[in-house]
């Protein structure tokens, strides 16, 4: 091991804003470590990790994931909507009749 640090951010995103956070972490740690050396749950409290999926850009990953050096780790807000039922809801919209004028 080098002893050299990864610089890794972690983020969580709101509908209207992100909150970005920048964390120095040891070779081998895992995202879970990233979050909580971050301290993003410090001040926003409603994580929770046990509900919420994460990922490192776009891409799912685990918590006992290691993360690399520029790695950004997302923590993901449950879905309001299903997708699936969201694009069959408006599938079968788009297929209704259009109103007599």
């Amino acid at each position: 091991m080098s002893g050299d640090l990864l610089r890794v951010s972690v983020a969580f995103a709101y509908p209207d804003r992100q909150l970005l956070l920048s964390t120095d972490l040891a070779e081998g740690a895992t995202l879970r470590d990233a979050i909580e050396q971050s301290g993003i749950r410090d001040k926003i409290p409603e994580i929770d990790l046990e509900q919420m999926r994460v990922g490192v850009f776009g891409k799912l990953k685990a918590l006992d994931d290691a993360v690399r050096s520029g790695d950004r780790v997302e923590i993901y807000r449950p879905l309001k909507a299903d997708p699936k039922e969201a694009r069959r809801a408006r599938a079968q919209a788009d297929k209704s009749p259009k109103a007599q004028e």
